[in-house]
């Protein structure tokens, strides 16, 4: 299994992640995150398109919703791509959306195949832990039911071993430190975290996890 989880896209570890990569190639951009916000969802596309085009990557859109009920499909369709990209944006959205097309089924089992590598940040990077419980002081679990008509889930896949806090001293991306006081939380309550800032990201490279993390 190979996975690079990040606060803001490749943090300040692009060697790491192309490393992890290899050569640069397809990818597959999810951008489920967002569709709670329909106003900024192309814009949100696009922010992630130009960085993986200028490092030589040939990105694709997977829209999730054109897979609801179709597992088979998505893991035929996942199958032709080495790198999935997964966006941040609202993790229980996201969630429910790899519920609702079986890619919480299909990605674990890819993964374990090492058919492709797996890249998400902020909310993509989240929804890999085994418990999204603390989340909702910052993403808003009502935005689960109108846009994926289900009740928001607060089980993570479980891919990683711990729960992980975005955007950690941050300012562009937590203005108002939200994401910080989560993590504080977390800390006060013994709860195994890791607190990202947009500088870093966990790596993990079959049985090794390994989390490039600011001082």
């Amino acid at each position: 299994m190979r996975l690079f989880l990040s606060s803001y896209r490749f943090g300040a570890h692009y060697d790491r992640f192309a490393a992890l990569v290899g050569e640069p190639g397809p990818v597959a951009i999810v951008p489920n995150a967002c569709d709670a916000w329909p106003t900024i969802w192309q814009g949100a596309v696009t922010s992630d398109l130009t960085p993986l085009r200028h490092a030589g990557f040939r990105p694709d859109v997977l829209d999730l919703r054109e897979y609801a009920g179709r597992a088979a499909e998505l893991e035929r369709t996942l199958r032709r791509y080495p790198l999935i990209w997964v966006r941040g944006g609202n993790t229980f959205v996201l969630r429910a959306q790899f519920a609702r097309s079986g890619a919480d089924l299909v990605l674990p089992a890819l993964l374990a195949e090492d058919v492709l590598v797996y890249a998400g940040y902020s909310a993509g990077a989240c929804v890999l832990t085994p418990d999204l419980h603390g989340i909702e002081e910052v993403d808003d679990p009502a935005e689960v039911e109108p846009v994926c008509g289900v009740q928001p889930r607060w089980d993570g896949l479980g891919l990683v071993d711990r729960r992980i806090v975005p955007h950690v001293r941050s300012p562009e991306t937590d203005p108002d430190g939200g994401c910080t006081r989560l993590a504080e939380r977390y800390r006060e309550a013994g709860i195994a975290h890791w607190a990202l800032t947009d500088a870093d990201a966990v790596i993990v490279d079959g049985d090794r996890t390994e989390a490039l993390l600011s001082r």
